[in-house]
């Protein structure tokens, strides 16, 4: 019919478990909210964030403050709810609508823009920004073990976003008129990914993020570029392929994990945020990183990426100032 919209039956699917998991009632109620999320930051009970007791010391003050899920902490006297040492935080949002936009950040593969959350909550652009940036930098990998080990295979790669990027060409190598932002990724198989954005390509610089976040018993695999050379006979085994001559791939050696990495990166940048500033760009790695590595090849749903995510919030205290100057330094 015209001027009706159509939707492939893939999408209709996402438009309609989207549609079932947000009726849940902590995503629709601020009394249910409040109870979901003390769930999972306290699983042993309330914790007052200003001295730490708990137990009998920590009472909730039902029906004595218009105040959603306030305590009293009578060994310190002061009062406190869930949100206090958090993401959460002197926070006007209603906590159910955070939980709306951690869940769609997690399950949306390629990520969701500002402006379309702006939309949906009918709020500020400066506070859906804020969101969403609170949400990335809490997102950060809290593990600092290297990846891979004897027997795993760690690939790595290069590649470059941003208003103009590099273009390969056999007779000049990479060329491009304008600056691009430069990645270096690595990704265990079968496990997480890591990304780490830099300022220039350099083997040393390659080097550095190599042996900090890959363990040397591991099986390197790379391609052909110069930046792998020398740092790849420090690891185990060092296999190549040479792209240059249309080789992707001979036995076990190959690099597609990664590419297949970088093809949802980038279709989310181009697609999804569009215009991503190189102080800014940090973060959204982060966010594709923790989406990759807590993927359902990895046994995590939706649902269990969210509430991965939320569990990572605690003790994460941002304000709008210091996210903003963390970003730009």
């Amino acid at each position: 019919m015209e001027g009706r919209e159509h939707y492939s039956a893939r999408t209709l699917r996402y438009f309609l478990m989207a549609r079932s998991v947000l009726s849940e009632p902590h995503f629709q109620n601020e009394d249910a909210a409040f109870a979901y999320v003390e769930k999972k930051l306290w699983p042993d009970g309330p914790h007052c964030p200003h001295c730490g007791a708990t137990g009998d010391h920590v009472r909730k003050l039902n029906g004595k403050t218009t105040r959603k899920g306030l305590h009293k902490c009578y060994a310190c006297r002061k009062p406190f709810t869930v949100r206090i040492g958090t993401i959460f935080e002197s926070s006007h949002l209603p906590l159910h609508l955070w939980l709306q936009v951690i869940h769609l950040m997690c399950a949306s593969k390629k990520g969701i823009s500002t402006r379309q959350i702006q939309r949906m909550l009918k709020c500020s652009m400066k506070t859906a920004w804020f969101l969403t940036h609170r949400i990335r930098e809490a997102m950060k990998d809290t593990d600092p073990s290297p990846m891979g080990g004897k027997g795993r295979v760690v690939e790595a790669d290069e590649t470059f976003t941003g208003p103009r990027e590099f273009k390969f060409t056999n007779k000049d190598g990479w060329r491009s008129k304008g600056r691009a932002h430069k990645v270096v990724s690595l990704v265990e198989r079968g496990g997480k990914v890591r990304s780490v954005h830099v300022s220039s390509l350099s083997s040393r610089r390659v080097r550095e993020i190599l042996v900090k976040n890959a363990d040397r018993n591991s099986v390197l695999s790379t391609d052909e570029a110069v930046y792998y050379k020398k740092v790849g006979k420090e690891f185990k085994r060092h296999w190549t392929v040479n792209h240059s001559i249309g080789q992707y791939g001979h036995g076990m050696a190959h690099t597609n994990t990664i590419e297949g990495y970088f093809s949802i990166f980038k279709r989310g940048m181009r697609g999804v945020y569009q215009h991503c500033s190189e102080n800014h760009l940090q973060r959204y790695l982060t966010e594709f990183d923790f989406r990759y590595s807590n993927r359902e090849g990895l046994g995590v749903d939706d649902e269990g990426r969210s509430e991965i995510a939320l569990k990572g919030f605690r003790g994460k205290r941002l304000t709008y100032e210091t996210t903003h100057s963390q970003a730009i330094s």
